[in-house]
């Protein structure tokens, strides 16, 4: 029996540096993902937000899943920054997540810096074009 072409979130089994971003999608560990990113010790998933405006708590519910195995969240807001809201910052302080955004091309060195450190850093990515 022949099966329809199969469609699964997307997903990469573990941490990797990012090698590239821009054109609306990112490099790393030798492929390349369109769309934004969220970088979690799980891995590194598909996310499916294009602006802050869409930031809420069900956004970064994987970084709460996940929680035990993270210090620092990088956010990259895009091209500029865009502060978290008061609400989004006090849920991360609570959790015991210190959660900084800055232009997604400062989040991606510096997420990649602290990686290399071997801190526990995630990070959630708006893609740039």
């Amino acid at each position: 029996m022949v099966k329809g072409l199969e469609i699964r979130d997307a997903h990469f089994p573990g941490r990797a540096p990012l090698d590239a971003y821009g054109d609306g999608g990112f490099r790393f560990a030798e492929m390349s993902h369109r769309g934004s990113l969220l970088c979690v010790p799980s891995g590194i998933y598909g996310w499916n937000l294009t602006t802050p405006a869409e930031f809420s708590l069900e956004a970064f519910e994987r970084v709460f899943e996940e929680q035990p195995d993270i210090e620092v969240l990088l956010v990259g807001t895009g091209p500029d920054l865009s502060p978290l809201s008061a609400d989004l910052k006090g849920a991360f302080r609570e959790a015991g997540i210190l959660a900084d955004s800055m232009s997604t091309g400062a989040a991606v060195r510096t997420y990649n810096v602290l990686l290399s450190e071997g801190r526990a850093v995630a990070a959630a990515l708006l893609a740039v074009d």
